[in-house]
C-alpha cells in the first residue's frame, strides 16, 4: 500500500473548521450546508467523498475549487488558501484542478479532440503544444481512434472519458469527480472507474470522488469521508470505514454493500430477546492479518463447540481480504465464543436469537 492510502502522505487539499451558510432568499437566517467541516485530503490519494442529497458534497467541491467561499474557516489546495485569492490567481489555481461532471458537459459542435483542447486554448496554449498533449490524454483513456467524433458520436462511457481527458490536459494536481458515473450503467462505471485508478496511479494525481454510491468508494477509494447534514460524521482508510464502521449513517450506506443477507426463514425465526431461545445468531468479521485464518475450526477443535454457517461473503476492499460469517451457536456458550473469536482481532456482533 502506498502511503497516501493510509493517510501517511501530506495533504493536498485541507478544510479547516469550515462552515459555509448561505442567505434565506427573504433575508432570514438562512441555512447551513457545511459545518465546522475538518478534512485532511493526502496528495496521491483517491479519496471518497459519500453522503446523500443535502448532505453538503457539492458545497465542499464549490469551496475547493473556489466557486463558493467560506463563511468561516480556511480551504487550501496544493498549499494556496483558496478564498484568499483574487479573480486572477484563483484562474491559474483552477488550472491545478481538474473538473468531472455526471453529465460530461461537452460542446456538442466540437470533436473529441478539440472538447478535450478547450481549457488549453482558454489558457492561450499553441496549436503545436497543443496536438503534442492532447494527442497522449486520447491515447491514455482509450479514445485515439476517436478524436475526429462528435459527442452525438460518441456512447455515455465515451463521453465521460473525453470529458476525463479534458480535465487531465491542464496537467492538474487534483483532479475532482462530481458523481461522473451516475449516470452509466454498472459495466461503463467499472470501466471508467478503473481508468481514474490508472491516472492516479501513473499520473501520481490525487482524485476526490463526490457520490452517494458506495459500491463506486469500495471499487477504487484508498480514503472515505462520510457526510450527513453538512457535516464529516466519519473518515479514515477505505478498509477501515467499511469493516467497522462507527456512525450510523455509515452502516446505512453499508447495508447491502458488505457482509451477507440473512434468508427470509431466518429472519423471520429470529427475536431480539433471549427469553426462551435455544441459539444466538452471531455475526463475526474477519479483517487484518487473521482475515482468512480458519477461525471457525479453531473454535470447534478447542473449545469442542459445533457452530452452525448460516451465511457468508468474502470480498477484496483496498486490495485486502474482507469477510463477514453469519453463524448459530448454543445461547449459553455465546460470551465464552465471543471472547475466543475477539481475541484474535475479530468483531462479533450478536443479531438475534431463535428458539
Amino acid at each position: 500500500m502506498n502511503p497516501a492510502a493510509s493517510g501517511d502522505a501530506p495533504a493536498i487539499v485541507r478544510l479547516e473548521n469550515v462552515t459555509k451558510r448561505f442567505a434565506a432568499p427573504g433575508g432570514g437566517e438562512g441555512f447551513a450546508a457545511l459545518s465546522e467541516v475538518d478534512l485532511a485530503v493526502p496528495a496521491g490519494s483517491i479519496t471518497g467523498i459519500i453522503g446523500r442529497s443535502g448532505a453538503g458534497k457539492s458545497t465542499l467541491v464549490r469551496l475547493v475549487n473556489g466557486l463558493e467561499r467560506p463563511t468561516v474557516g480556511r480551504v487550501t489546495v496544493d498549499g494556496v488558501e483558496v478564498s484568499a485569492l483574487g479573480e486572477g490567481p484563483l484562474r491559474q489555481l483552477r488550472r491545478r484542478i481538474g473538473m468531472i461532471f455526471q453529465h460530461f458537459n461537452l460542446l456538442q459542435s466540437r470533436t473529441a479532440f478539440d472538447n478535450v483542447a478547450l481549457p488549453l486554448e482558454i489558457a492561450g496554449v499553441g496549436r503545436a503544444e497543443i496536438r503534442r498533449r492532447v494527442a497522449p490524454l486520447l491515447d491514455l483513456v482509450g479514445l485515439a481512434d476517436k478524436a475526429g467524433n462528435y459527442p452525438s458520436e460518441l456512447s455515455g462511457g465515451q463521453k465521460q472519458r473525453v470529458g476525463i481527458a479534458r480535465a487531465l490536459a491542464s496537467e492538474p494536481r487534483v483532479l475532482l469527480s462530481d458523481e461522473a458515473t451516475s449516470a452509466l450503467d454498472p459495466d461503463t462505471t467499472r470501466q471508467v472507474l478503473a481508468l481514474l485508478k490508472t491516472v492516479n496511479r501513473e499520473l501520481g494525481l490525487t482524485v476526490i470522488l463526490i457520490t452517494h454510491e458506495m459500491p463506486v468508494v469500495r471499487e477504487i477509494a484508498t480514503r472515505v469521508a462520510v457526510m450527513d447534514g453538512g457535516r464529516v460524521v466519519e473518515e479514515g482508510d477505505t478498509y477501515s470505514v467499511f469493516s467497522r464502521p462507527a456512525h450510523a449513517t455509515t452502516r446505512a450506506f453499508l447495508e447491502g454493500v458488505t457482509g451477507v443477507r440473512l434468508p427470509a426463514f431466518l429472519r423471520e425465526r429470529m427475536t431480539a430477546d433471549a427469553g426462551a431461545a435455544r441459539e444466538a445468531v452471531l455475526e463475526i468479521v474477519f479483517t487484518g492479518p487473521t482475515a482468512t485464518d480458519p477461525i471457525l475450526f479453531d473454535l470447534g477443535r478447542t473449545l469442542d463447540l459445533p457452530v452452525n454457517i448460516l451465511a457468508g461473503a468474502v470480498e477484496e476492499i483496498d486490495e485486502r481480504p474482507f469477510g463477514t460469517l453469519v453463524v448459530s451457536l448454543a445461547l449459553g456458550r455465546l460470551e465464552e465464543a465471543r471472547r475466543f473469536i475477539e481475541a484474535r482481532g475479530l468483531a462479533t456482533e450478536v443479531l438475534g436469537y431463535v428458539r
